[in-house]
């Protein structure tokens, strides 16, 4: 059942990035959103393109399994397109708790014959569901990426946002990554509080974490260089640059790290 009575932040993200995936609602709080800063668009793009970013150097560095928990509505270029681009047996599997990603991921998600891409539902705060489904796909005793791209600022301390990714990362072997970005209120302030009050009114959490608090959440794991970085800072000669992105400070932090 898709609940259309308050936004969803995959649908949102979907209309921030010029999707037809969304309702009347999610565009709504997006153009609140866009009253505060109008560089959230930007923002978007610039986590896409983080993705692209990291997942290529995965792949590039021995990676064949990949878990992408909040995956969102399909935009292409897709995980598994980046991942089996460069390695066609990847395995990929997304999940996400959004009934709409479901349906138009079984439509828009087919990946190589010698790989493997396939789709979960299931919820970030359920981290038993998400390894159950993923072990059907995944061989876990192989080394598998985590990736969290925008989806733990989602998630509160009070549902337990660090402890959740731990949970996640003790199911997966040494060798594994863990890929993500977070959005934060270190830069902009203001702006960042009334946005969190905007959507808390709607029903949506929105944690803004800082540069050590999305820190702690790889705790234990080796930084790959440069370490915890604004998003488009991180390793910007494996995509393009996403137009704007160095118009003012794009308020997010990315880094992948490597379980040991």
């Amino acid at each position: 059942m898709i609940d259309t009575s308050k936004p969803h932040p995959a649908r949102m993200y979907d209309w921030y990035l010029g999707g037809k995936d969304n309702y009347p609602v999610d565009e709504e709080m997006g153009r609140q959103m866009l009253a505060l800063d109008p560089r959230v668009p930007v923002m978007a793009r610039v986590n896409r393109a983080f993705m692209h970013r990291a997942t290529r150097w995965l792949s590039e560095h021995g990676v064949r399994q990949f878990l992408d928990v909040g995956t969102g509505i399909p935009t292409e270029p897709n995980l598994h397109q980046i991942a089996q681009g460069i390695a066609p047996d990847a395995r990929v599997v997304y999940c996400d708790n959004d009934p709409i990603v479901l349906a138009h991921a079984a439509a828009l998600l087919r990946g190589t014959p010698e790989g493997a891409t396939e789709y979960l539902q299931a919820d970030v705060r359920d981290p038993a569901a998400v390894v159950a489904g993923a072990r059907a796909v995944l061989d876990l005793d192989r080394p598998v990426a985590l990736s969290l791209v925008a989806l733990l600022h989602f998630v509160s301390d009070e549902d337990g946002a660090h402890e959740l990714v731990a949970r996640l990362l003790s199911e997966l072997p040494s060798g594994s990554y863990l890929m993500m970005t977070h959005a934060t209120a270190d830069f902009t302030p203001e702006e960042s509080a009334a946005a969190v009050a905007k959507l808390r009114a709607a029903g949506v959490t929105l944690a803004l974490r800082s540069r050590a608090e999305f820190g702690r959440f790889f705790d234990g794991l080796e930084l790959v260089e440069p370490g915890v970085s604004v998003v488009h800072h991180w390793h910007p000669e494996l995509g393009e640059p996403v137009p704007g992105q160095d118009d003012g400070v794009i308020p997010g932090y990315g880094a992948v790290a490597r379980k040991l």
